[in-house]
């Protein structure tokens, strides 16, 4: 029998059980257990209903170009639940000297495919638009294969400084809590990455992308997916799929010890014996855990190397007469000199997420732009969010309810060269093969992105019996 030991209970660490409690299933001969530091699983998912409010405590959905986590629900029996956001009233707006300011119908991200919406927009200077035309006529150079710049570079040299103070930046901020002079481009915007790499401009790239999408005959899908009960549901369901004595919450691991044929794990005062072992917490975490391995020093030096940043969300709840602009939210460039990063209209979002005539707004603060929020009381922030509410929409009615969420080192920070640096760490961990990482500190922080990593961890897993049993 193979035991397996899975340190983290979030949407990674859930993944790999759920598919190694499939193979157990199947018949494969092995055990599992999972081990989690909080007296909850599923990590920063978390949903409350309240007074027929659906608030997410964290992520509201995921990207739905991303198959990963909608192949999970579909494992998971969970496709009724799926609903995809409302994109025929999508729009987003960007606070521009304390004006909001809708961003351009037809932009990819920071990229226009649309002339005529860009020309009459106020969001952009001449200056600007003039820019976006120069790069479609006279585009850079493409980055070097093995080379690497911050997306703050990179947006700059294809457009030009305004573009990333008004849409980079906060667009990237809102998704990372990071900083568009420090975050990698070739970690965070992949896509863009392989547009100038075919086509030098990304305009002209985008206008392909386009293209291609128009004379394809599946139908587009919406932006983003979430389900109907909010996304703890996920959760939900794999903590009742899997034996309830392979789930244990409150149950923090203190150190691990390589032995000859497996890991020993500590918990409190007891250890434990297992074959493999998958570290599916955040980077940090891992790096301490494996700090004492024989020559673990340059992987868990690689793993401290991998900062995060802090967050928090704020759900209101208007029970009606409140007036907003219609689209899903806005964002907030760090010039305005507010303390919100983003706020989501949540009840245009998505349906079902709140009675009829009831409005329910996310305000998202924090990230590397504002750490000290996260040493404010609750009723602090609570004060700061209502007045920049007013001030940005003009919202003077009591909100009927309020939810503060803290999540402290949530999200790791992609730096210039973070690709690489994963590579060197997965090179070195070779040397650890029955030990394996997992989690958002990788290959992407959201939601299928860390599914994905979890299956994996599950399949490394697999492939290795399957191998040991031919030899036997």
């Amino acid at each position: 029998m193979v035991r397996v030991a899975i340190v983290g209970g979030g949407i990674s660490g859930l993944t790999t059980a759920f598919y190694l409690e499939q193979e157990r299933r199947r018949g494969a001969p092995l055990s599992f257990t999972v081990f989690e530091a909080e007296g909850r699983f599923g990590g920063v998912i978390r949903t409350e209903r309240v007074n027929g409010c659906v608030i997410e405590a964290g992520p509201d959905s995921f990207l739905s170009s991303k198959p990963w986590a909608r192949e999970l629900c579909d494992d998971l029996r969970l496709s009724s639940q799926l609903i995809g956001s409302r994109d025929e009233d999508r729009k987003t707006y960007i606070l521009i000297n304390g004006r909001l300011e809708p961003i351009p119908p037809g932009m990819q991200m920071m990229v226009p495919t649309r002339i005529g919406p860009v020309l009459t927009s106020r969001l952009f200077s001449r200056r600007t638009k003039l820019a976006m035309a120069r790069e479609y006529l006279w585009p850079p150079q493409p980055l070097g294969a093995d080379d690497d710049e911050s997306v703050a570079s990179f947006v700059s040299r294809h457009f030009n400084s305004e573009v990333v103070d008004r849409l980079a930046d906060p667009m990237l901020t809102g998704i990372y809590g990071g900083d568009a002079s420090m975050l990698s481009a070739r970690a965070t915007l992949p896509l863009m990455i392989d547009m100038e790499c075919r086509h030098r401009s990304l305009v002209r790239g985008a206008l392909a992308a386009r293209a291609a999408q128009h004379s394809s005959a599946v139908p587009p899908q919406s932006l983003f997916t979430s389900m109907r009960d909010g996304m703890q549901r996920m959760v939900e369901s794999i903590v009742r799929q899997v034996p309830r004595e392979t789930l244990r919450s409150s149950r923090r691991v203190e150190a691990i010890k390589a032995q000859e044929n497996g890991w020993q794990i500590k918990l409190g005062e007891t250890t434990e014996d297992f074959d493999h072992l998958i570290l599916a917490v955040p980077a940090h975490v891992s790096a301490k855990l494996i700090a004492e391995l024989p020559g673990s020093e340059r992987p868990a030096e690689l793993l401290g190397e991998i900062s995060y940043s802090s967050a928090v969300t704020v759900a209101l709840v208007y029970a009606g007469g409140i007036s907003l602009p219609a689209g899903f939210g806005f964002l907030v460039p760090r010039g305005e000199g507010k303390r919100m990063i983003a706020c989501t209209f949540v009840h245009n979002k998505f349906e079902n997420r709140v009675p009829t005539g009831t409005a329910l707004l996310r305000v998202f603060m924090g990230g590397t732009r504002d750490a000290e929020i996260l040493d404010q009381t609750d009723d602090q922030i609570v004060q700061i969010v209502r007045r920049e509410v007013r001030e940005i929409l003009n919202i003077e009615a009591e909100p009927q309810l309020i939810r503060v969420f803290k999540w402290h080192k949530a999200m790791p920070q992609y730096g210039v060269g973070h690709l690489l640096k994963v590579a060197r760490l997965e090179m070195h961990m070779q040397r650890f093969p029955k030990l394996h990482l997992s989690g958002n500190a990788y290959h992407g922080i959201g939601i299928p992105d860390c599914v994905r990593a979890g299956r994996a961890a599950a399949d490394a897993i697999m492939r290795r019996m399957r191998s040991q049993r031919a030899l036997a």
